[in-house]
């Protein structure tokens, strides 16, 4: 299989020396081992107080560990891990013991190459030619994998997959929900696949995948199958709210698994549903129309701007009015919940967002790669992005709401009652 341009193109010769990038690797180098030493210094600061019986220091720094090749993504850096010594005779059990978080034990590659290495494979590169095609990136001293090693790797994330699936829920509470069926037309089979996911607020306000399987479409057995094996695994405390499109498949099988969860359905694709339906002249106008209603600052205003719509359009584009106002009350749930989380449960946009990047990975890659294989490479891509999530906004307002506090046009009813005397 060839290589694509777009990664030939960003080859070097191995003769050209490149100040900035042998500058760039140095720094990178001293800082890597100065937060190294630090790291190990706090850690040896934490148990200053445990003195052993002849007046010495418990735990202390010893040494350094032999010098190893970390591969990033500036090239190869040389380090040193630093090592820490539990002066005490206590048996191993009970040892203390120093793990770097900076640089595990065993790492050989920086977590950001181990996220290149699902991109590369989506975008249609071979098992034998990584090597090359991390030369092209990394430049000449890039990791040499081999197609064993890049297989293994493969077996490696197949059984972090399989883990993850299995991982108990018990422990966990997902206050808002988003649902979507994500289509990707990878290495895969002739047609797209829908990929289920599940992305779940904590209390805390941080995002998680809570579920991802490929389905047959969007149909409500597959969504059924996804949330049975949600709650079979301990999830048993009822989102407040679920927010995804118009699929019916998703709410039949939310209605029958976790009941009482209310529904707020996406505007941004109930706006495209509605856009659909009128001429393309007249759709900035109507565009403006809809966000007097999803953008009102009350759920009276709202309503009162989708009558106006209503009215507006209703005798010549009554399929239209009917798309919006079938929905009325799934599309206005969220002026029930706190005002700073609006921008979350209006629209699908966590799961619109994180699959952004996904898309953009696969939908040109070409070749033969089996369901099970995009399916590995979708979910590491995915781990990768979720690093970078960023909590809700208003996060100490999931405690209000997971207590039941009622909210009126997004005020919590204590704080309402306050304004109003």
């Amino acid at each position: 299989m060839t290589i694509d341009t777009d990664i030939i193109a960003l080859r070097q010769p191995e003769s050209v020396y490149d100040p900035l990038t042998e500058i760039a690797r140095d720094g990178a180098r001293r800082m890597l081992a100065a937060a190294l030493r630090a790291e190990a210094d706090a850690f040896v600061a934490q148990h200053a107080e445990d003195i052993l019986p002849d007046g010495r220091q418990r735990v202390v720094r010893h040494g350094y560990g032999p010098e190893r090749s970390i591969q990033t993504g500036i090239g190869a850096l040389d380090v040193r891990r630093p090592k820490v010594r539990d002066r005490a005779s206590a048996p191993d059990d009970e040892k203390v013991r120093f793990t770097s978080g900076i640089l595990p034990k065993w790492a050989r590659r920086s977590r950001s190459l181990d996220a290149l290495l699902p991109v590369l494979y989506l975008r249609g590169i071979s098992t034998g030619d990584f090597q090359e095609a991390l030369a092209a990136l990394l430049g000449a001293d890039a990791p040499n994998l081999s197609p064993s090693v890049i297989s293994r790797l493969t077996e490696e994330w197949q059984q972090e997959y399989d883990r993850w699936q299995r991982r108990d829920l018990s422990a966990r509470r997902y206050v808002y929900i988003w649902a979507d069926g994500v289509y990707l037309q990878a290495r895969m089979e002739p047609q797209a696949e829908c990929i289920l996911v599940i992305l779940g607020a904590t209390p805390e306000g941080k995002k998680e995948i809570v579920g991802f399987q490929v389905g047959v479409r969007e149909s409500a057995q597959s969504w059924r199958e996804l949330l049975v094996d949600i709650k079979s695994r301990g999830l048993a405390v009822l989102p407040e709210i679920a927010v995804g499109d118009g699929a019916m498949g998703f709410w039949k099988a939310l209605d029958e698994v976790f009941p009482g969860t209310r529904h707020q359905r996406c505007w941004v694709h109930k706006i495209a549903n509605i856009l659909n339906k009128f001429p393309k002249s007249m759709q900035p106008t109507i565009k403006a129309d809809l966000r007097e209603i999803w953008q009102a600052d009350t759920r009276a205003a709202a309503e009162a701007a989708m009558d106006t719509f209503s009215e507006k359009y209703g005798a010549k584009y009554e399929k239209a009015v009917t798309c919006l106002t079938k929905d009325r009350e799934a599309l206005l749930t969220f002026y029930d919940f706190p005002g700073d989380h609006w921008d979350h449960l209006r629209t699908g946009n966590p799961i619109e967002s994180v699959f952004a990047t996904v898309r953009h990975r696969t939908v040109r890659t070409k070749g033969a790669l089996s369901q099970k294989t995009a399916k590995l490479m979708v979910f590491k891509l995915v781990q990768a992005a979720a690093k970078t999530w960023r909590r809700l906004k208003g996060a100490n307002q999931l405690p209000l709401v997971i207590k039941g506090v009622t909210f009126t046009d997004g005020v919590a009813e204590n704080d309402t009652a306050n304004r109003a005397a």
